[in-house]
C-alpha cells in the first residue's frame, strides 16, 4: 500500500506492507522532521543542516533567527537520525535539546 503524508510543509510518500510498517515509517519520519517550532525562541524559520568536519557529518535543524540548533545523532546501524534531547551523563536537556552558542560566557545554553 502506498501512503501520502503531510507533515507542515514537507510531504513524503510510503510504501508499506502493514499497518505495523505505517506506524514505523511515520514515527521515523515525525521525529527527525516533526520539529516546526525553534525550542529557544519560538520562531518557525528553520533549517535543515549538515556540516561536515574532517570527514564527519554533522546533522541539525538552525533557526535562522536566534541562531539556536537542534543536534541529531546517527545510528551506528540502519543509518537512521535522532534528536539528541540528553547531555552526554543521559540528563535531559532544558528546551527540548535546542541549544544556543552565548559568546559571552563562552558556553551552550
Amino acid at each position: 500500500m502506498k501512503l501520502n503524508y503531510k507533515l507542515g510543509n514537507l510531504s513524503v510518500e510510503f510504501e508499506c506492507d502493514t499497518p505495523k510498517e505505517v506506524f514505523n515509517q511515520l514515527s521515523v519520519f515525525q521525529e527527525v522532521f516533526g520539529e516546526t517550532k525553534c525550542g529557544k525562541c519560538g520562531s518557525e524559520n528553520l533549517r535543515f543542516v549538515v556540516r561536515e568536519n574532517d570527514g564527519n557529518e554533522y546533522y541539525e535543524i538552525r533557526c535562522m533567527d536566534c541562531g539556536a540548533k537542534l543536534a541529531f545523532g546517527a545510528n551506528k546501524k540502519g543509518g537512521g537520525l535522532f534528536p539528541r534531547r540528553k547531555d552526554a551523563e543521559g540528563n535531559w536537556l532544558p528546551d527540548k535539546g535546542w541549544t544556543k552558542w552565548n559568546p559571552k560566557t563562552k558556553q551552550v545554553e
